[in-house]
This record gives C-alpha cells, structure tokens and sequence, in this order.
C-alpha cells in the first residue's frame, strides 16, 4: 500500500453456506469464499486485485451467518461509490449464490477484523441415532450414530470453560499459544429435534470447535467419562480418545468488536499475545 496515498476501511458483513467451499481462504485451484468475494469485488473497483482480512477464517465445509471482513480502498474508489452489499450480490449471484453480504460501510482505520475482535460465536448442530433425518437442514447438521445424553454433554461442556491451555483440542502450530478464555459452552434441542451448542470464546485455534464437540459428545455416548475428559484436558496433549466432528455442523455466528474508542487498544493487546496467525476452527 502506497503510504502518501489516502485510504479509507471498509468493513464487510457476510453469510455463505460453505458446503461446496474449500474453506475461506484462497488456494490455488480451489473455490473459496475469500476467492470469490476478492473476485467480485476488484470486478467493481476495476483492479486487478484486492485482499481482505477476515474476521474468522472458516475450514472447507464451515458455514456462517456472521462473518466480518475489511477492506482498505482508495479516497477516489470510495468517492465512486462502485462498492456495496447491493452491488456485490448482484456479482455473487451469477457465480456463488452461497454468499451473502449484509452490508458494507466505511470503518476507522483503527477497525482490524481479525485482531480487533473480542469474541467469537459459533454453533454447531448435530442429530444422535433416535432423530428423524431432516433433508432441509442436512447440509448444515452432522449425523452421530448413537445415542447422546444431553445432560452429560452440559456437564461436560461445563467442565472446560475458562481460561485454559487447549492443547488437547487444537492442531499444534509451531510457536503458537492454545490459551483461550471458554465464554459460553451451552447445548438445547432444536424446534428441528437437533442438539446445538452455542460456543464463544475470545478466539479459537485450528479445529478447537469441533474438537471440543467431539470430546463432549463422546462423554455424552460413554465413549468417555466425565473425569477422563478433566484428564485430557489438563494433559494439553493431542489425543485419539475422541473425534474431531465434521465440518458440516459448524457455523461462525457472530464476532463482536469493541466502541470505536477501543478499537486500536484492542488489536494492539491481541497482537502481542498472538505472534502467528489466527487459525480456523
């Protein structure tokens, strides 16, 4: 970016269905939501390229109806009006359908929606063996083959909020921290007879969600006890006693910011505390 140049931030609101994405960020010869947004959007600004920084960088399969992006453009390009949610979906529609901007607005410069984020919600879904397969939500809830005890899942749950070392659920990343502050881990039954857990935290490391739903849903199956999941979390080490959950289950809800006075404080305390990049969950 040209620094005698002034720009303006753009902060992007969005949903998609990532059934038929390869994750959100690009990679060469995948379909992607980065890819197709980056695509749509230097097709409006006229530019060969663009790049955003997201919010919550989703898995191949992980859907969400909360996703935050930004965007630095030009003083000119934002005088020119050629970019907004209309505009863009209008673009989307011919190619991916499965994305959707809510709204696109200009942002202090101070606006970072990676590192300005305070918390992350996401929910995941899931059907044990006695549920009816409901073919209109599918696409969106994973399928376990046994039966779960609700109660033992919040238990469960219960035991792995606070500030901890997660280790034991995420995939390692040299040089990178797995402490997490657990806000919120509650399950409910569905009006559809799914089970679905609402997750927020700070931030997750890669595979977090679904790891944490595998542990918990094998304590709810009597896969394991309530105790050995105490155990393999205080281990902080990987483990084959329960299963990462699939993709499919898992949607980015909501991320939330701080005021617009906070903003900079913010992604200056996440930085320092986080040295490598933020990874999907």
């Amino acid at each position: 970016m040209t620094p005698d140049i002034p720009y303006a931030r753009l902060r992007f609101d969005l949903a998609y269905d990532g059934t038929e994405f390869s994750g959100w960020a690009t990679q060469p010869g995948l379909r992607t939501v980065q890819g197709e947004l980056e695509s749509a959007i230097a097709f409006l600004l006229r530019v060969e390229g663009v790049r955003l920084t997201v919010g919550g960088r989703t898995d191949a399969g992980v859907h969400a109806r909360g996703q935050v992006a930004h965007l630095d453009v030009t003083e000119e390009q934002l005088a020119q009006d050629r970019l907004s949610a209309r505009k863009l979906n209008g673009i989307l529609k011919r190619s991916s359908a499965d994305i959707a901007v809510h709204s696109v607005r200009e942002v202090p410069g101070e606006f970072d929606a990676r590192f300005g984020a305070l918390r992350r919600r996401y929910e995941y879904r899931l059907r044990d063996k006695r549920a009816k397969r409901d073919p209109l939500t599918a696409r969106f809830t994973a399928d376990v083959p046994r039966t779960l005890d609700l109660d033992a899942m919040q238990r469960a749950a219960d035991e792995l909020l606070g500030l901890n070392d997660f280790t034991t659920f995420c995939k390692a990343r040299e040089g990178a921290t797995a402490v997490r502050d657990l806000l919120s881990f509650e399950w409910r039954v569905t009006e559809d007879g799914a089970y679905a857990a609402r997750i927020e935290a700070d931030a997750f490391c890669h595979s977090m969600v679904r790891a944490l739903v595998g542990a918990v849903v094998a304590v709810g199956s009597g896969r394991i006890a309530e105790a050995e999941l105490r155990e393999l979390r205080d281990a902080r080490e990987r483990t084959s006693r329960f299963t990462v959950m699939p993709a499919c289950g898992l949607s980015l809800e909501e991320i939330t910011y701080p005021a617009d006075e906070d903003l900079a404080a913010r992604a200056e305390q996440t930085r320092a505390r986080r040295e490598t990049p933020e990874s999907s969950a």
